[in-house]
């Protein structure tokens, strides 16, 4: 590496053609002969469908087609992951159809699709359509769907319960562990339903050549080829090679575009039975519906103490709502992406996490930024800071005498949890004691002390946080119940004229890979950025991949790519050597030059890339090209880790929040491009103090959502957000080649807690000493929190 490129602050390449406005989205494209879809929704979120009528629809002008679950209801989609009950039992699995025949299980669930020659066409006619239901008692609350009587979600899941999990230590250790504590701390919280809230809408169009009988999905995902291998093996039986799936520019997804939506196939199917190009885009009110929510737990935890404040113990009973039908990762999120992030930095000893995993009729719930990591955290910071409040402790003191000491992972073996996984580097204490400096603690309890005489009184809350990214390895996920590998593929092929084309089965969806990619190629190989181009989200053109979630783009993605480049400098090494008359040991590669080690004989890499394509005086033995492609599959996660505090002021009249100040900390590793990260960070802030305070889908006692449009569900915007205070420790991952851990969820991960806890702090500091204050938390809530019982 030449470091010329690498850890700049190099502005984004793809930023020209958005800000410019010719950024292509899927609803962009016009195909000829293009028809649009409109789907018809259930209004109800149980109800049994006696019959269906469409003849007027059918009959009227500009109409394709109608399909209804008579005809496609037998298709439905897959879930990715297999988590078994407790005792081996395999987890309830029912069918989730393209769409219903028989009986709706949530608002929204997909009942028709009407095929026209415009949008408008198609919506008149599908509200032509009569549908005669038997509406159903309804369940949304996962605590409650598990109790005798409950209605059933699906009539063959006994008390709705998909599977039942335990991680950790024998929980009969941990009762006595938490037996023997001297003080323990309880909390009773809902983790609220989250609606991604993605700036794009899904959008797919289904295209039908018959000519050479072949498919091509255009689709806002954020992993192409892993929705035409779902939609192709599991889904509609196509074959593969005929199936192109592409994934043009898309707007952001924090997660909700990883699924295999039943539209996807809904439209690939249509375009075939009508052989014109079929499309449909989502309302803003659909998105509200039928985009897979995150979060959505009911849990009772407990952590027990010594008398000298260590931690002796951590139990936990959580109920996970997954809606109506299973998504593609729905039971991953709640269990390995939660449970097994529970040791979180400190060294508890026994650990036990009893999860139950529910359906109701609502929404599929899946992975949304952070999936898992963010719960887990959210558990952990709430329990420490509320311990540190009733043993009348500092919460600062409290997490560092409970931290796990630091160790590198080189010299030093890699941390191994009581949840199974084994964290690769950290040193945890430095990233508080930075955060405390930067917050000026000793001056801001003075400060709290003179702001609680007045009608503003002052909170602060900590919150350290260590995440899992870059899933992996296969093998390992694969016993754990994924139903697909976790690796990455990267080719790197080097043209005659030595530029270079990078084709990443990563997927970028405001993540700014065409840059970060383009700054490790371009180091690697000493030459200009400019030189460098990254293509990515066409199954045609990119060999395979499994695209962007998790964070794990750069560790995986990047890694897939640094093979390539190795095998590049590899085999150039070899032709500079037979052009230098010289052994390939005595070439080394710099600043994008072979030379002969000790000489000034150098060859330029344009000078290598030529001869490969035009191969005159050549090795013998040795394939002309130079192109290369790897697939790089983890030893293990990488594991990035912060601290985030947050200073909130509270008005004692209206219970109005305000974050005064935020500041984090963070450790990702290898930073490639600082402002990039930054931004990563700034966005997921963003996101995880809207959970704090705004944020959160609430369904009535019929299932119905009650805030399904931006002038019910309250996004943060900038005025309600300070300037944020970042700064930056770097533990490399020794694991791989970029020593890069991951960073687009780091700050939706440690914000959440910091805030709650800073709110909780500041009714305390005001003699108010409640325990919890359920998120979002509105005025409303938190001026009556301060009210007398």
């Amino acid at each position: 590496m030449s470091n010329k490129f690498i850890g700049k602050s190099v502005k984004r390449v793809e930023d020209k053609r958005f800000i410019t406005g010719k950024g292509r989205y899927t609803d962009d494209i016009v195909l000829p002969g293009m028809t649009y879809a409109y789907i018809l929704r259930s209004p109800y979120a149980h109800a049994r469908i006696r019959s269906i009528d469409y003849s007027a629809a059918e009959a009227m002008q500009g109409v394709v087609t109608i399909m209804t679950g008579e005809e496609v209801g037998h298709y439905g989609v897959p879930c990715g992951w297999q988590v078994n009950f407790k005792n081996g039992d395999i987890m309830k699995e029912p069918p989730h159809p393209l769409l219903v025949k028989d009986k709706v299980r949530h608002v929204g669930d997909a009942v028709a699709m009407v095929v026209a020659e415009t949008r408008e066409l198609a919506q008149d006619a599908a509200e032509a359509i009569i549908i005669d239901y038997e509406v159903l008692p309804a369940i949304t609350d996962a605590s409650k769907a598990v109790l005798p009587g409950a209605p059933l979600v699906h009539d063959d899941v006994p008390n709705n319960i998909c599977f039942d999990w335990e991680i950790g230590n024998p929980k009969a250790e941990v009762d006595e562990a938490m037996a023997s504590a001297h003080h323990v701390t309880s909390l009773d919280f809902v983790n609220q339903r989250l609606s991604p809230n993605a700036m794009e809408p899904r959008s797919y169009i289904g295209q039908y050549d018959n000519v050479y009988d072949k498919y091509t999905l255009y689709t806002s995902t954020q992993n192409p080829h892993l929705i035409r291998l779902l939609m192709c093996a599991f889904v509609l039986g196509l074959p593969e090679h005929k199936v192109r799936v592409v994934g043009p520019d898309v707007g952001g997804g924090f997660g909700s575009k990883i699924y295999h939506y039943t539209e996807e196939a809904l439209v690939t199917l249509a375009s075939k039975k009508i052989g014109r190009p079929v499309k449909w885009t989502e309302t803003r009110s659909e998105a509200f519906q039928t985009d897979a929510h995150g979060r959505d737990h009911v849990t009772h935890a407990e952590m027990g103490f010594d008398d000298q404040g260590n931690i002796v113990g951590l139990r936990i009973k959580t109920f996970a709502n997954l809606g109506a039908y299973l998504s593609t990762f729905g039971t991953a999120v709640p269990t390995y992406l939660h449970g097994t992030l529970l040791q979180g930095l400190y060294t508890t000893p026994k650990i036990h996490l009893d999860m139950t995993c529910v359906f109701t009729h609502t929404t599929a719930v899946d992975a949304y930024r952070g999936a898992g990591r963010p719960e887990a955290t959210f558990l952990l910071e709430r329990l420490v800071d509320l311990a540190a409040l009733e043993m009348g402790v500092d919460p600062a003191e409290l997490r560092l005498k409970n931290f796990i000491p630091a160790f590198d992972g080189v010299t030093q073996p890699g941390y191994q949890t009581n949840v199974a996984l084994q964290y690769d580097s950290g040193n945890y204490h430095s990233v508080l004691e930075r955060g405390l400096e930067m917050l000026g603690y000793e001056n801001f309890r003075k400060e709290q002390a003179e702001a609680a005489k007045t009608n503003k009184i002052l909170g602060v809350g900590f919150s350290t946080y260590i995440e899992a990214c870059g899933i992996a390895p296969s093998a390992v996920v694969g016993s754990l119940g994924a139903r697909a590998g976790l690796y990455e593929v990267g080719q790197v092929r080097v043209q005659p004229t030595g530029k270079i084309s990078v084709f990443t089965g990563a997927h970028s969806h405001g993540q700014g890979h065409e840059t970060t990619f383009a700054q490790v190629v371009a180091d690697r190989l000493g030459i200009p950025m400019e030189d460098v181009d990254i293509i990515h989200g066409d199954s045609d053109t990119v060999a395979f991949g499994m695209g962007t979630y998790g964070s794990r783009s750069l560790a995986v993605g990047g890694s897939a790519i640094v093979k390539s480049l190795d095998k590049i400098i590899e085999k150039g090494a070899k032709i500079a050597a037979h052009k230098l008359e010289c052994s390939a040991d005595d070439i080394e590669f710099k600043d994008g030059k072979f030379t002969v080690k000790g000489t000034d004989k150098s060859l330029s890499f344009g000078d290598i890339a030529l001869t490969a394509y035009v191969p005159h005086v050549y090795p013998a033995n040795l394939e002309p090209g130079l192109d290369f492609s790897s697939f790089y599959d983890p030893t293990n996660f990488t594991y990035p880790f912060g601290c985030h505090i947050a200073v909130v002021e509270i008005d004692k009249e209206t219970g109005f929040t305000r974050v005064k100040r935020f500041i984090a900390v963070d450790d990702v590793g290898n930073v490639i491009n600082p402002m990039i990260v930054d931004g990563q960070i700034h966005g997921g802030l963003a996101q995880g103090i809207g959970q704090a305070l705004f944020e959160g889908v609430e369904f009535d006692e019929n299932g119905q959502i009650t805030n399904g449009s931006y002038m019910d569900y309250t996004m943060p915007r900038a005025d309600d957000l300070p300037m944020f205070e970042l700064d930056r420790q770097v533990t490399p991952c020794p694991h791989n080649p970029l020593g890069v851990k991951g960073a687009g969820e780091a700050g939706c991960i440690g914000s959440t807690p910091a805030v709650v806890n800073a709110v909780i702090d500041a009714l305390w500091s005001a003699g108010h000493k409640v325990k919890d204050v359920r998120m979002p938390m509105t005025p409303e809530r938190v001026w009556k929190a301060m009210q007398p019982a």
